[in-house]
């Protein structure tokens, strides 16, 4: 091995002198003699063959690892039906398809109220209905009486495609008579007396009403509803009354508890008398309500026209819990144009003059209360501020009229008011109602609001329990108890007075013999007050009604 490295260094320094000689700038630099051209060739050499093999093959086993991305698929399928657990409960009441009670009373009284329902249970049900009251009290107070009835059918059908329809046709027959003259003949010291057709009044009313809507929830959670009602009316005294009202309402509710809501209505009112007059109101009614867990928003307006005037009222309310399942506190503020027909009016005050004027009353109403549930008692209480324009009033153009007819004044008004209602279910079976309300009138012409009361007082109690199960006998028992102030009035000298107040406790009682027959007996005013609402117009004293009941 030294002597190889020693060879190779020798050679090393060789190729370095020779490169050295050949930069000698004295050699001749254009002078090249070439000797022999340079022959590189290699020698003959024998070629060795190599035969390919595969590799051997792995016998050995391996464990493989594959990596798959998870993913969830849709499946479509039908949706379960979900079948509710057996739980113990209430016995639910039979039902019945038809009604009947009939009776009579004193002073001379007939009762009579039935109704009957014909249906499937798929699509269809018609219901009939009739009512009739009447009563005389002639032997004590001349022309004392009235007669009330009424008779109807309203039916609903119920499409395949989920659409439903519902028509209704009704007669009301309202028969009072004026026998007002009775107590301006005792303030004069004079005697009247007066056929009964000469102070009778009736108001005969035909209704018709017919509607659309979705009978069934939609796909879209989108409700409808589009219907018309109208009616046609007069009296005694030719005057006449047409109403017609078209609402189209449509709801669309987001996540199952959001409801957004427009109503379209257009409410028209003809009456005449010796004059036409129209009362013709439109309506736009857009809102939204939001339902959290805890509270309640609504938000909407009432934009409402009348002979091209505009007006725009508040809907709104906030609710929400305070203590839950307690006490819940809420606040808010609505208002519209109320009509004063013809109908409403006589409806309320029937002995009023066959010639008025008919006028809309705006309102608007701020109220804020409180509600909720104390041991199975629910209750509410409200305060509240109301301005109202064209408030109707009801007072004699003259107290002495042989026939006293009242006529409608209309004034401008702000209302402050209470109110509160409770239902106390205080053991099985018995239930305890009760309503108050207190108004305090602030008129801007009027010294005082004729003829309306400011004090009501409504307590109710209603006692159900089962003597025999097995005969199906059950007993009722029913009380009643009313407190209203007197109204106040003019008197002969035009000075403003208070008419006596209502003080009424009724009493009544339904008895099923069997399952399907029973009897009531039912005893009104058992203090005999006879207050008059209406100046010159007392009510009846202490009445009664009994007769039988049937279901079937």
């Amino acid at each position: 091995m030294k002597v190889s490295k020693n060879i190779a260094l020798l050679l090393f320094f060789a190729c370095l002198a020779a490169a050295a000689s050949a930069q000698n700038p004295e050699l001749p630099a254009e002078e090249v003699d070439i000797i022999k051209s340079f022959d590189a060739r290699l020698e003959a050499t024998d070629r060795f063959g190599v035969d390919p093999e595969l590799p051997p093959l792995d016998t050995s086993t391996r464990r493989l690892d594959y990596q798959v991305a998870t993913k969830a698929l849709e499946v479509e399928y039908l949706p379960p039906k979900i079948r509710p657990l057996a739980m113990s409960g209430e016995d639910v009441p039979d039902n019945y398809n038809g009604y009947l009670k009939f009776g009579g009373g004193f002073p001379a009284s007939l009762y009579g109220n039935g109704y009957y329902n014909f249906s499937n249970k798929e699509n269809f049900n018609l219901g009939l209905s009739a009512l009739h009251h009447s009563a005389n009290n002639n032997k004590s107070v001349e022309n004392q009486r009235f007669s009330y009835t009424k008779v109807g059918a309203d039916g609903t059908y119920q499409h395949d495609l989920g659409f439903a329809v519902n028509a209704g046709l009704g007669f009301t027959s309202d028969v009072v008579h004026f026998y007002g003259y009775n107590e301006v003949a005792k303030a004069l010291e004079e005697d009247y007396s007066f056929e009964k057709d000469a102070v009778r009044q009736r108001f005969s009313i035909f209704d018709a009403k017919a509607s659309i809507y979705n009978g069934v929830r939609t796909e879209a959670d989108f409700n409808y509803q589009a219907g018309v009602k109208l009616y046609f009316m007069d009296d005694n005294y030719a005057a006449r009354e047409n109403g017609f009202d078209l609402l189209i309402k449509g709801t669309k509710w987001f996540d199952g508890s959001h409801p957004l809501t427009i109503e379209l209505e257009t409410d028209f009112t003809s009456y005449k008398d010796t004059a036409k007059q129209s009362l013709n109101n439109f309506f736009l009614r857009p809102s939204y309500t939001y339902h959290a867990e805890s509270f309640k928003a609504k938000v909407g307006v009432n934009i409402a026209s009348h002979d091209d005037e505009f007006f725009f009222f508040p809907d709104l309310e906030l609710s929400a819990i305070i203590l839950k399942g307690l006490l819940g506190a809420y606040v808010g503020a609505s208002g519209t144009l109320q009509k004063n027909t013809f109908r409403s009016l006589t409806d309320y005050n029937p002995f009023i003059s066959s010639r008025i004027e008919v006028k809309n009353s705006s309102y608007y109403n701020f109220y804020g209360g409180v509600r909720g549930t104390i041991q199975r008692i629910d209750y509410d209480g409200q305060v509240g501020y109301k301005t109202v324009n064209n408030l109707a009033l009801f007072l004699l153009p003259d107290v002495n009229d042989t026939i006293p007819r009242f006529d409608v004044l209309y004034d401008t008004a702000s209302i402050f008011f209470i109110k509160g209602s409770v239902t106390a279910p205080l053991f099985h079976g018995f239930e305890l109602t009760g309503a108050v309300s207190q108004n305090f009138f602030s008129l801007d012409r009027e010294e005082k609001a004729w003829h309306l009361p400011s004090f009501t007082l409504n307590v109710g109690a209603r006692y159900t329990t089962v003597l025999d199960e097995k005969a199906g006998s059950t007993l009722v028992l029913k009380g009643d108890f009313f407190l209203e102030n007197g109204v106040p009035f003019l008197n002969d000298d035009d000075v403003a007075e208070n008419l006596n107040g209502l003080f009424d406790i009724s009493l009544g009682a339904d008895f099923f013999f069997t399952k399907n027959i029973g009897g009531f007996v039912q005893v009104n005013n058992l203090a005999n007050n006879k207050r008059e609402r209406w100046h010159r117009y007392p009510t009846f004293g202490i009445n009664a009604l009994v007769g039988l009941v049937a279901r079937f």
